[in-house]
């Protein structure tokens, strides 16, 4: 499938309407292609109510994606350095035997699970997910989530009582925003799904509206809004500290309507009590004066929103952060509030299943990891301890990993130690479309059909969007027949890895059958119509409560049909639907291909609060108690020479489209940002290549010098280092080779509170190479 230029399109050319889920954006795509499976073009979709036209270069390498001809197509195993195509049945039968081998000599939890990026976007992984982690029955558990929005999780269970409530801001009638940490002009949005976030921005400041960013770079989007403030990276907790300090301390506080479901208001005040302007111009480098005139406007907007993304999570008190970036909107009277910061009410609620349950609604340091005892999070351990609990010897040690649309190796801390502990495995599973940088140290590779083989609805992200929006993408082509679609492969492992016996296998293959006669498409048409837009029929509740209860919390499968409330009457039910009853359904957006705008973001609270009696958390216990970790640093004299920080690019996800020749083409992206002064005093010049060196290794990169960086901070991309050997990405590691920025972060450095990766701000040395 190539994508050929708009003047080949034939005359028998079709449209096909998809949603791009290569970011976060939700960017609607018109798909010209000639009924065979041949793309002629793909533009942005004008009819797409919620993108309106916008399309980035992503969109249109879709088809480079489904034609890579590096893409795995059937499993591989590995034999010594070589790897062997296998048939299906086979590669399941070693990986059950294998990994059942590892868990039956060192227990359960010698069995990791890893789940990278690319699962956020994937609509049949994200169902299937859950039963799967279910059956390999570990608490080592790792995800992306610990390298990038795991504080706002933590700090949304903590103060609204379900760690899937993001508060997003109301970017079409917000007349001030406070972006932290953030760089929508790369990312297009990210935690904060706009479909063309830039064109949003400029629209905000044409009503008469005001932008302001705060970040170590003047970045990408500094160019296109009001005012751009430098921050010493790791110092956003200070600012935002001494902002709110200024509005106890004048009168500024007003609550409005969250007074009367809001606690901890005194004790947040008292708790900030050291955090003055005065004190916060140091760590920052910004002038108190500037910090008070920033609290003023933004309180005194009449509809304002702050809202901090990647800068402001990893960092050594991204928790602290991402709490007092919540509290300055509750104290602005901004949260819940059009224009403000709202909650969306999306068809499938996702924040809404798991409030029916503790799990998924966010469990919190249930248990510790085994080496250095940092604490789980929903489930799940914070991915800096993977390559330390795989090393160390001793009861529990990883044995066994499988990994999930994920490379670890470049998108974790101290990549070289985590190869090194790869390589120890006794077994290692990947379902994964490449042999990239992780999966060659695999012994077994499941790959999954190609992204245009899949239906798409936004399960997850439209849970992060500034409107309310529902779209169905079908499949542009048939899944190749002796294919599996990833969610496939996912419930096929689970069942092998869950049943316990010939019983409970037969009760698992009958909930197995029942889930693909229903397919993703099935799924979706029975969540749409359980959700808040759907009109379920009478007498469904049941078995719907316990499908919900298989996909989101892998309930044993056999429980569903033991209970006599299985799949059998929602299949039953589902073939008989059409697109006449009421409601919100599949068919209804099959006959709606460009979405359906539900509306703007509306008021929801105290509704949708989880807490103890419907009320706002402003002062967490553990928060509090974490706070005298910052009011230390806050006395402490600044430290000395450099520190990093990463950034990423517009054709970039991570490290997975690099193979993609029209997304890495042009001058190499992977270079050192530096200021002026800093490269004179370290006496490297621009364009010089140079070793950038911390705590745990040295990567080599060439030198750009730009004023857009503040003193003392240097900047490199993330996602880059494909020039590791026996990897199967050809267009990557010729022309995207690159330096990991991974090599140098060291997994050492997190936040105590969550766990997550500080790997911002990470403190560097840069010399010159020969």
């Amino acid at each position: 499938m190539r994508a050929s230029p708009a003047g080949g399109e034939a005359e028998s050319a079709q449209l096909h309407y998809r949603t791009c889920h290569l970011c976060e954006a939700l960017c609607g795509l018109a798909v010209t292609h000639d009924g065979a499976g041949r793309v002629l073009s793909v533009r942005g979709d004008a009819e797409d109510p919620f993108s309106r036209g916008h399309l980035c270069p992503k969109g249109v390498a879709l088809a480079d994606l489904q034609d890579d001809p590096d893409r795995l197509r059937r499993p591989l195993r590995r034999q010594g350095e070589r790897w062997v195509e296998i048939g299906w049945d086979e590669a399941f039968e070693i990986a059950e035997r294998e990994l059942r081998r590892v868990r039956r000599a060192h227990g359960d939890d010698a069995l990791a699970t890893y789940t990278g990026n690319p699962t956020a976007h994937n609509t049949g992984a994200l169902l299937l997910l859950a039963p799967f982690l279910a059956a390999a029955r570990t608490r080592n558990r790792y995800s992306a989530r610990s390298i990038d929005q795991l504080p706002n999780m933590v700090v949304n269970r903590w103060m609204f009582g379900n760690s899937a409530l993001f508060p997003i801001p109301d970017l079409d009638r917000c007349d001030f925003l406070l972006m932290l940490g953030a760089n929508p002009a790369m990312s297009q949005g990210s935690i904060c799904a706009a479909g063309d976030f830039m064109g949003r921005l400029a629209a905000l400041r044409a009503r008469g509206g005001r932008v302001v960013l705060v970040d170590p770079r003047r970045n990408e989007t500094a160019g296109k809004v009001d005012e751009h403030r430098f921050i010493r990276p790791g110092a956003d907790v200070f600012l935002l500290g001494a902002m709110i300090h200024t509005l106890f301390a004048e009168g500024r506080v007003r609550l409005d309507r969250l007074a009367a479901f809001t606690d901890g208001v005194e004790a947040l005040r008292a708790a900030l009590a050291e955090f003055t302007p005065e004190a916060a111009a140091v760590p920052t480098g910004i002038a108190a004066a500037d910090i008070r005139a920033l609290a003023h406007e933004f309180a005194s907007a009449p509809r304002a929103g702050c809202y901090g993304r990647i800068g402001t999570c990893l960092q050594d008190y991204g928790g602290l952060t991402a709490w007092l970036i919540n509290a300055l909107n509750v104290l602005s009277g901004n949260l819940d509030r059009e224009g403000g910061v709202m909650f969306t009410h999306p068809a499938i609620d996702l924040a809404g299943l798991a409030a029916a349950s503790a799990a998924t609604r966010g469990s919190f340091d249930t248990y510790r990891s085994r080496v250095r005892g940092l604490p789980e999070f929903m489930g799940e351990l914070p991915v800096a301890v993977l390559a330390e609990e795989m090393l160390t010897p001793g009861p529990g040690r990883i044995r066994a990993l499988v990994t999930f649309s994920g490379n670890p190796v470049l998108s974790t801390p101290d990549g070289r130690r985590l190869e090194q502990a790869l390589a120890g495995l006794d077994f290692m599973v990947s379902v994964d479309a490449y042999l990239n940088e992780t999966t060659r140290h695999a012994h077994l590779i499941l790959p999954p059909a190609g992204p245009l083989e899949r239906p798409h609805y936004a399960l997850a992200l439209n849970l992060v969007a500034v409107r309310n929006v529902a779209k169905y993408s079908p499949p542009l082509l048939p899944k190749a027949a002796d294919a599996r679609h990833d969610w496939q492969i996912l419930l096929e492992l689970a069942v092998r890895l869950g049943s316990r016996g010939r019983l409970d296998r037969a009760l698992w293959r009958g909930v197995q059958a029942l889930v693909e006669r229903l397919g993703v498409e099935g799924l979706l048409d029975l969540l749409l119509r359980a959700g808040p837009y759907g009109g379920l029929p009478a007498g469904l509740a049941a078995p719907l409560d316990a499908l919900r209860g298989f996909l989101f919390e892998g309930r044993l499968g056999a429980a569903l049909l033991r209970r006599g409330a299985g799949l059998a009457p929602l299949l039953r039910a589902q073939s008989g639907f059409s697109g006449t009853r009421r409601g919100l359904n599949l068919d209804t957006l099959r006959q709606h291909p460009h979405g359906l705008d539900l509306g703007p973001l509306r008021p929801s609270l105290p509704g949708k609060l989880c807490t103890p009696g419907r009320r706002i958390a402003l002062a967490p216990p553990p928060l509090l108690a974490d706070l005298p970790r910052a009011a230390v640093a806050l006395r402490r004299p600044l430290p000395s020479g450099l520190v990093l920080i990463g950034r990423r690019h517009l054709r970039s996800n991570n490290s997975w489209m690099h193979n993609a020749p029209r997304l890495v083409k042009g001058p190499s992206r992977c270079t050192l940002m530096m200021h002026p002064d800093d490269a004179h005093a370290a006496g490297v010049t621009d364009g010089q290549s140079a070793r950038v060196s911390s705590s745990v290794g040295s990567i080599e990169l060439p030198v750009r010098l730009t004023s857009e960086m503040m003193p003392g901070v240097v900047c490199a991309p993330h996602g880059f280092g494909h020039d590791r050997p026996g990897t199967r990405l050809r267009v990557a590691s010729r022309l995207a080779a690159g330096a990991s920025l991974n090599d140098i972060t060291d997994a050492a450095r997190v936040d105590p509170l969550t766990g997550v990766a500080a790997v911002n701000a990470l403190p560097v040395t840069v010399t010159a190479c020969p």
